[in-house]
Order: C-alpha cells, then sequence, then structure tokens
C-alpha cells in the first residue's frame, strides 16, 4: 500500500512536532510504502536536516509555511472574478455565527455555513491549480477588500464588524500564510494523486493537502491529532484584538469542522483530544482513539529492577515552563517539610524557550527563599532540599535515571495534552502524584494519585500519603507498569494504524485504470487485493489515475532512483511553485 504521510512542522527534520512518533511508525510499517509531504515552520528547520530516513520512503517533497515567494501569477480579469466569489464566500462563512447565538462556536456552524466554507476553499483551490498559484491574490488588495465587506454585511457577527482597519490586515495576512497549501503543485496524478491513503499526522495545514487530494482524486484521508490545532490557536491568540482572534477562530475552527467531515477516520491520541473533535462536529462512529507509541526499552532496566529509589525523594521530569506551575510544586514541597524533614525534591529539565528560562530562575529564587541551604552540623556546607538539574550530566546521564533517582515522581502542570512524562515513569514502575488536566486521568487509569490543579495543600497531602507508604507505592508503580506496557508502546500503535490503513482501503473504490501494453484499459484487472500489500498485477500491465491518458507509461508517482535522503538536491526541494 502506498501512504502519503503529511506532515507539518516535524517529519523528517531534525526537530519539531510528532517527529519520533512519525519516524516510529514508518520503520513500524516496512510492509507499506511511504511518500513524505512535509511542510516547514521555520528556516532553521530545513538548515538542520533530516532524520535518517528508512528505505520504505520512496521519496520527500517539501515546501515552507514560514515564507512564500510571490508567484507572479497575473490574473485575467474571469480569474479576478472568481478568485472575489470564492474569497468572499470564504470570508462571509468565517463572519456569520448561528442565528440568533452571536458566541456560538465555530464548530457549532449550521450546515449551509460549513457548505459554504467547503465550497470555497475548493473554489480557491481550483483557482490556484488552473491559473498556477494563488499567493498573489491572497495578499492582493482584493482580499481584503472582500474581507472588509464580509465583515460590514448584515449578519455579521459584532466582532467581525468591529474589526478595523488594522484587524483586517492581520486576518487577511493570516489567512494567505494558512492557505499557502493550496498553491503546491502536490495534487497532479504522479503526487498525492497516486497515492492510496493520506495520512496527516495533524490537523490544520498538515491536512489541506489531504483534503485537495480527496478533493480532486477520491484519495481516503485518516487524520490523526494527538494535540488538537484547534486548541493550540485558542492558547496561542490570547493577546490579539477581539475582532482577530473571532474571525481567526472562526477559519480554524471551519477548517477542522470540514477536515473532520471528510475524513475516512480520525485518530485522536486520547479522550481529551476526542472531546474537542467531537466538539467541531467529528461522527462519532469514524473516531478511534489510537495512544501514541513510545519506546519502552530504554526504561526497562529501571522498571524490573528491584532496588529501591531514594525513598525520601520526589522527583519532577519535563520542560521548565510556566504551564507546568512548579511554583505550586515548590509550595506544596514547603508543606511536605514541615511533616517529613529530610524528604528532597529533583526538578530534572531544561527550559524552554526565553520564557522557560526567565521562569527557571523565578522558581530557583523562589526555592533559595522557601528553603535555606541546610547543614547537619555547625562544621559541614549547607545544602538545599531543591535541586535543579537537566539530563546527561554525572549524576543523572539518561532519562531513565532521573526516574530512577526519586520514589515518588510528580506532575504539576495546569495545562497538559498527553503527558509523555507520566508514561515514561510509568514504564520505570514510578507511583506517581498528578494533576487533573488534559489525558492525565485516562493516561493514569487509577495507578496513581490525581488532585486538582493550582491546589499545593491537595498536591502535597498526596505526596505525603504516598511517601509514607512504601508497600502502597510498590504496589502502584507495578500496575503502572503494566498499564504502560499494555496500551503505550510502538507495538500497539503500529499494529493499530495497520489495521486502520486496510480498513480504509478496503471500503475505497477502486481509482485507477489499469492498461494493457497497447495502452488500453483492463476493465475488472484491479480486483480488491490490488489494495493488499504485495504484488498483484502481472509485469504486462500498468496502473495510471482514473481520467489519465492512454499512452501514459509507468506507475505514477514513484521517484526515479533510491529513495530522497537528506542533503539531496532532487524531488526533496520541490514545492510551492
Amino acid at each position: 500500500m502506498r501512504i502519503g504521510l503529511l506532515t507539518e512542522g516535524g517529519y523528517p527534520y531534525l526537530s519539531g512536532d510528532a517527529r519520533l512518533w512519525c519516524d516510529r511508525l514508518v520503520r513500524g510499517l516496512g510492509q507499506h510504502e511511504f511518500e513524505v509531504y512535509a511542510l516547514s515552520r521555520t528556516e532553521r528547520q530545513e538548515t538542520e536536516g533530516w532524520v535518517p530516513l528508512p528505505s520504505q520512503v520512496g521519496r520527500v517533497i517539501t515546501a515552507p509555511l514560514w515564507t512564500a515567494e510571490d508567484d507572479g501569477v497575473s490574473y485575467g480579469r474571469r480569474a479576478r472574478r472568481r478568485f472575489a466569489e470564492c474569497y468572499g464566500e470564504l470570508a462571509t462563512a468565517l463572519c456569520t455565527g448561528r442565528p440568533g447565538d452571536p458566541a456560538a462556536a465555530p464548530g457549532e456552524a449550521p450546515a449551509a455555513e460549513a457548505d459554504r466554507f467547503g465550497s470555497a476553499l475548493y473554489g480557491l483551490a481550483e483557482l490556484a491549480r488552473d491559473e498556477g498559484g494563488l499567493v498573489g491574490a491572497l495578499r492582493s488588495e482584493a482580499a481584503v477588500r472582500a474581507l472588509e465587506r464580509a465583515c460590514r454585511a448584515p449578519g455579521a457577527l459584532r466582532a467581525a464588524r468591529e474589526a478595523r482597519v488594522p484587524d483586517l490586515l492581520a486576518v487577511a495576512a493570516h489567512l494567505e500564510r494558512a492557505l499557502r497549501p493550496l498553491s503546491l503543485d502536490w495534487y497532479e496524478d504522479d503526487a498525492l494523486g497516486s497515492v492510496d491513503l493520506c495520512h496527516a499526522t495533524s490537523g490544520g495545514p498538515a491536512a489541506l493537502p489531504g483534503l485537495l487530494a480527496r478533493h480532486f482524486h477520491g484519495v481516503p484521508l485518516l487524520v490523526t491529532e494527538y494535540g488538537v490545532r484547534l486548541r493550540t490557536h485558542y492558547l496561542a491568540t490570547t493577546d490579539a484584538p477581539t475582532a482577530v482572534r473571532s474571525l481567526l477562530a472562526a477559519f480554524h475552527g471551519r477548517l477542522a469542522a470540514e477536515t473532520y467531515e471528510r475524513a475516512a477516520a480520525i485518530t485522536p491520541g486520547n479522550a481529551h483530544a476526542r472531546r474537542w473533535q467531537e466538539r467541531c462536529g467529528a461522527d462519532r462512529t469514524r473516531i478511534r482513539t489510537v495512544y501514541p507509541g513510545m519506546n519502552a526499552s530504554r526504561f526497562a532496566e529501571v522498571g524490573e529492577s528491584t532496588e529501591c529509589a531514594e525513598p525520601d525523594t520526589l522527583v519532577w521530569v519535563g520542560r521548565v515552563e510556566p504551564a507546568k506551575d512548579l511554583v505550586s510544586l515548590l509550595h506544596a514541597f514547603a508543606e511536605i517539610r514541615k511533616e517529613e524533614p529530610k524528604t528532597r525534591l529533583r526538578i530534572v529539565g531544561a527550559p524552554a524557550g526565553p520564557e522557560g528560562t526567565a521562569y527557571l530562575g523565578h522558581c530557583k529564587a523562589l526555592a533559595a527563599q522557601l528553603f535555606p541551604d541546610e547543614a547537619e552540623g555547625l562544621h559541614s556546607v549547607g545544602d538545599n532540599p531543591v535541586s535543579f538539574e537537566e539530563i546527561g550530566g554525572p549524576e543523572l546521564p539518561t532519562l531513565a535515571d532521573a526516574y530512577a533517582a526519586g520514589a515518588v515522581t510528580v506532575l504539576s502542570s495546569v495545562v497538559e495534552g498527553f503527558p509523555i512524562s507520566l508514561v515514561e515513569a510509568m514504564f520505570c514502575g514510578r507511583a506517581t502524584v498528578s494533576t487533573d488536566v488534559g489525558a492525565v486521568v485516562e493516561v493514569i487509569g487509577g495507578t496513581g494519585l490525581v488532585v486538582p490543579p493550582r491546589n499545593p495543600r491537595a498536591l502535597g497531602e498526596a505526596c505525603l500519603a504516598l511517601l509514607r507508604d512504601p508497600e502502597r507505592r510498590e504496589r502502584l508503580g507495578a500496575a503502572a507498569r503494566a498499564r504502560a506496557l499494555e496500551l503505550f508502546t510502538v507495538e500497539q500503535n503500529t499494529t493499530a494504524f495497520h489495521g486502520i490503513y486496510l480498513e480504509i482501503v478496503s471500503h475505497t473504490p477502486v481509482r485507477r485504470v489499469v492498461l494493457d501494453d497497447t495502452g488500453e484499459p483492463l476493465p475488472f484487472a484491479a480486483p480488491a487485493e490490488a489494495h493488499v500489500p504485495g504484488r498483484w498485477t502481472g509485469p504486462a500491465t500498468r496502473v495510471v489515475a482514473r481520467g489519465g491518458p492512454a499512452w501514459a507509461a509507468g506507475g505514477p508517482g514513484r521517484a526515479e532512483g533510491a529513495p530522497v535522503r537528506a542533503g539531496s538536491a532532487t524531488p526533496a526541494t520541490e514545492g510551492a511553485r
């Protein structure tokens, strides 16, 4: 089976989201052939290069989201009229809410508005395909004027009516960036039109090429989300003016609803993501939760060890940033020290960006204030019971060593998606105390203690309960490890996706015409077994996309020669027109 893997800001680049998950998926499904269509977010990401690619990756085609040169396309009068109509319809769909409920969420839009958005989106895609690009038109004054007319039209939401010129310019610029995938040359018979299935590894821009492949060629779309892009947008635009937030929320909400409507299957990584998808209109019958697969082998030695960790030590592991709420953890630890003076806290992790660096400095200052250095006697050096460390040092050379350093692992976040550090602690057989955010309760499943977020007293009492009861710690740690090995390994993840791939393709009509040596079609020459891994057609036949010319030679969509590697100047550099 040929899979078109659609990524944004991740695989196959060395850095980015879902990089490890995608690499494990591709390597674990060696019986399938993958073609990677990657959207990059930054110039630095592209210069860092790619991860080593396995042999089942046939080719990689990339395009940047962070920049787009003007395509230089000059529209004629008819094309300009088509653009004004389609963009105006798109803008109208963003400015109109549910009748009588201006505060309705984007996912609650009536069917007419959803149809209007979809028709406008595919109309713009067809225009880009016919004219050779859409970048210049999306940046034009005509786009801003169309957006302004939609905001001023009767029935527009109050937030849209209040938009001023700077707001309109900001929204138009954002839409131009978000719609850049419409101008790519990925939707021909020898590209996404030739794959059996498109697998988008996130919503948003990564799913757009899959929507267009479905629209132009009928290719089924599978959407996987471990972090819902719509939720990410809501969290990232809190500082924007009200009108800008409203219009952009409407766009991302409409795009999410369109993606879920057209997808053959949707695979959230947890129930938290699933609830967001259902809120945006996803059909429950097409949703199947598939937990992310993680490498459990590197934690096996710690998880299977019978040696007891430091019985009076708490460990926190993760990226240092405000969302992790280390301030509450430090205040909780202050209460713990009043009851158990010998307890220590090890905070292990690197800061995430400038904001994380500033937050780390604030936490260190707070720790120094709450816990002055202590010494055992008059002639010994004082020591602080709270330590800030990073992986790779002499005391904690590996991630597994960090979890092995304490008897209880703590998670104190106020915002969390899928708690990876919690699963790692479970692989290590550690008892855990966590805040009730994101998918924490779903992951823990009764094998750890859960407390409300921003509640240092509850967090401290839960930690004390486990510190004082070693038998309970051991029992919970063993149950946590068993649960993690059952649900969160790479093997269960790849097995689930292999079954979903076969299920989707088995319900998809054959989209290709098999030709003989003379170029004539062979009726009934593509049986259902053609979608099963393996070669079922003879050497004297050729497969082309439905509607292709009779003289087409060879199977479409296969790159010449060996698979593309990082640093190559071959199809890996293909992208926007």
